[in-house]
């Protein structure tokens, strides 16, 4: 059965685990500079916007996936740029 979310908040809060998660994957890796927003955003204009009605399992399933490299260098040129801001897209993700 799926959540009922109600906002864009509520969601990162109850896929917070999964990105929290990644993020301690990367630090094993010796990746210790992306936060759980840079995977948030990074998905949220590469993968998830182009799905509209997205189910948590494939959310949490994308954010457990995500490449190593990819995040990394998506981070590497935020951190360029300074950059670096959780995206809020109601519409894109709801």
């Amino acid at each position: 059965m799926e959540k009922n979310i109600q906002s864009l908040e509520e969601l990162y809060n109850y896929i917070k685990p999964a990105l929290y998660s990644k993020t301690l994957e990367l630090k094993r890796l010796g990746i210790d500079y992306v936060k759980e927003e840079d995977i948030w955003n990074y998905l949220s204009v590469n993968d998830w916007s182009h799905g509209k009605d997205l189910k948590i399992f494939d959310m949490v399933s994308s954010i457990m996936n995500l490449e190593t490299d990819k995040i990394n260098n998506y981070v590497i040129n935020l951190l360029k740029h300074s950059n670096r801001e959780l995206i809020k897209r109601e519409e894109d993700l709801l």
